[in-house]
Order: structure tokens, then C-alpha cells, then sequence
């Protein structure tokens, strides 16, 4: 999990650095994520990633 706000240039870095580790992005989907405390949401981005087992 990855908090904050996400800016274009945030996420290719974060994928990025997960390519470097050997991950490869499977699907990327919006979602919204509902609040811990009262009503509303977060609108964000849900990255699935995979790799080989060694």
C-alpha cells in the first residue's frame, strides 16, 4: 500500500522500481476506496503485479 497523493510521475517511478525487482504489471484498475471515518471515498488506482517463481 502506497499512501499519499499520486502523481503521474509517482506511479512510473513506483512501477519502475518494481521492474527493476523482476515484477511485471498484470492489470490496473480505479477503484474507491471507502473511508475508515464517516462517509466518502478515495478515488485511487489498484496495481496488480507479478513475477516468476524462483
Amino acid at each position: 500500500m502506497i499512501g499519499g497523493k499520486m502523481s503521474g510521475d509517482k506511479l512510473e517511478r513506483i512501477l519502475n522500481d518494481h521492474a527493476s525487482s523482476g515484477w511485471q504489471v498484470k492489470a490496473i484498475t480505479a477503484v474507491e476506496v471507502k473511508g475508515r471515518i464517516g462517509p466518502g471515498g478515495v478515488e485511487g488506482v489498484l496495481v496488480t503485479f507479478e513475477r516468476p517463481r524462483n
